[in-house]
């Protein structure tokens, strides 16, 4: 999140906050959930969060994959039995 490090060194410089989004062309909403979510973090702490959270979603879905494809098994079993 070089964006948020950037940011915040204008912040610090005394830019507004409607000045530093502007120039990144994302909205102040935008500035304020990079804040919440990577303000702690090193970057290559919030790399390796966000790699985390794709891999959450990854295995998620596959998990809904598979419980689907066992109530269509079950269903079918169910259908001969």
């Amino acid at each position: 999140m070089g964006q948020l490090r950037e940011a915040e060194v204008e912040l610090a410089r005394g830019k507004t906050v409607s000045e530093v989004v502007r120039k990144r062309g994302v909205t102040e909403q935008t500035y304020f959930r990079w804040k919440r979510d990577f303000g702690g973090l090193r970057t290559d702490q919030a790399k390796r969060l966000k790699d985390l959270e794709k891999e959450n979603s990854r295995l998620k879905r596959l998990l809904a994959d598979a419980e689907l494809d066992k109530a269509i098994l079950r269903e079918a079993a169910s259908a001969y039995f």
